[in-house]
């Protein structure tokens, strides 16, 4: 299955990122890319899509991350609902005594 993700460009605290197509088995940090659809710097707010490219993608079958899915829908580029997205940091909780 094809996923659209981003994966991080740029320098130390300077975080970019690309819009890629690429197979679900490669992990976004291989840079194995079938195909770079944009590029986003969210500090800067500057985005830059290919949106003919990307509704290609969906319609073929490729599957959105869910923050991707929500960033589209922000630009206006597909319609749908946003879709809750997961941090990967936790909170620890510390063990009262």
């Amino acid at each position: 299955m094809l996923k659209i993700r981003l994966v991080r460009t740029g320098r130390t605290n300077e975080a970019a990122f690309r819009l890629v197509v690429t197979p679900s088995a490669n992990k976004a940090q291989t840079h194995k890319a079938t195909e770079i659809l944009g590029s986003l710097d969210a500090k800067k707010g500057i985005y830059s899509f290919d949106e003919a490219r990307i509704k290609y993608w969906l319609s073929v079958g490729a599957q959105a991350s869910a923050t991707v899915n929500n960033v589209l829908i922000d630009k206006g580029i597909i319609s749908a609902s946003k879709l809750k997205t997961q941090s990967k940091m936790k909170k620890k909780e510390g063990k009262k005594k």
